[in-house]
């Protein structure tokens, strides 16, 4: 079980660090503002409900728990 860990965890690392570069770089500036995801903006009132953002992060974490158990098999 400990040498499945090392690898897992480097490519988890990995991951976080590119989506941190893509953010900082701007990269992700479309992300949250995807139509579908509501803005409410009134005096004094924030209301801010990122429903397809939040699908396509649903979809993405599937996919790649899916290829994650191919690959584990």
């Amino acid at each position: 079980m400990q040498r499945d860990l090392g690898p897992l965890l480097v490519a988890l690392g990995l991951l976080v660090v590119l989506v941190g570069v893509l953010a900082w770089s701007g990269g992700l500036s479309w992300f949250g503002r995807l139509p579908g995801d509501v803005r409410i903006e009134r005096e004094g009132v924030r209301v801010y409900v990122p429903w397809v953002s939040m699908l396509v992060v649903s979809a993405v974490v599937s996919i790649l728990m899916f290829l994650v158990s191919l690959f584990r098999r």
